[in-house]
């Protein structure tokens, strides 16, 4: 797995931050997609219930996310 170099471990603590989290790339601000992609990349946001419903975890991540994402004009 390959790390984000603006990602930073506080110290003495299991929690990560974004150095560069206003001025992020457009990618970064609509990750994650899919639950599937959060798996491959071992997210740390993943948790047991997503991985035994992923159809629902895609749901409710979908709706963590739908602010995120461009909108999708047809």
């Amino acid at each position: 797995m390959v790390r984000c170099p603006w990602l930073r471990k506080l110290p003495k603590q299991n929690k990560y931050i974004c150095r560069i989290y206003y001025d992020r790339p457009e990618e970064c601000k609509h990750y994650p997609v899919t639950v599937n992609q959060m798996v491959r990349d071992q997210c740390e946001m993943l948790e047991p219930r997503d991985l035994l419903n992923p159809r629902k975890a895609q749901r409710t991540l979908d709706n963590i996310m739908a602010d995120s994402r461009p909108r999708v004009t047809r």
